[in-house]
């Protein structure tokens, strides 16, 4: 009715009262996470993404699509046993020698309940930089990039 007072209980009579939550903690599994690292995998434009708890394996997404549902990996392991955040290339799995970061979350304490790890793109920058570094050693190796092979050196030639 206009201009009749309504309280708060009376406006949502008839609505739906249940409310979708979804809470990260300690024991979170893959499920728990799927909503909130979808949604991280989207915002980073489909980078891929990864995440466990501390008690439980976790979820690992790629291409818009989940890929494990029990995963997890030597740097979310690291990240949850020493609550530091990592920029590394791992040495082993699926991202090897791709530069990542994993981050921790942490609960209200600043205790390590789990590790959320992405591609690091700035770490791709990086390795532009690597290449050019290596580009330019060769070229005071070799006179000019790329060297030439065995059979393009002028002795070879003779």
């Amino acid at each position: 009715m206009i201009g009749k007072p309504y309280s708060r209980l009376n406006m949502m009579k008839g609505m739906d009262m249940a409310m979708e939550q979804y809470i990260i903690s300690a024991s979170s599994r893959a499920r728990d996470l799927a909503p909130v690292m979808m949604c991280v995998h989207d915002l980073l434009g489909h980078l891929p993404v990864t995440a466990r708890s501390r008690d439980h394996p976790g979820i690992r997404i790629e291409d818009g699509k989940v890929i494990d549902e029990a995963y997890t990996g030597p740097i979310l392991e690291e990240v949850l046993a020493e609550n530091v955040v990592k920029r590394v290339r791992p040495p082993g799995g699926p991202y090897m020698g791709i530069p990542v970061v994993v981050a921790p979350v942490r609960d209200g304490e600043g205790r390590a309940i789990g590790a959320i790890g992405i591609v690091d793109v700035t770490g791709i920058f990086d390795l532009a930089s690597f290449m050019e570094q290596s580009a330019e050693i060769r070229r005071q190796v070799c006179g000019r990039d790329p060297c030439p092979l065995p059979t393009e050196s002028p002795a070879a030639k003779r």
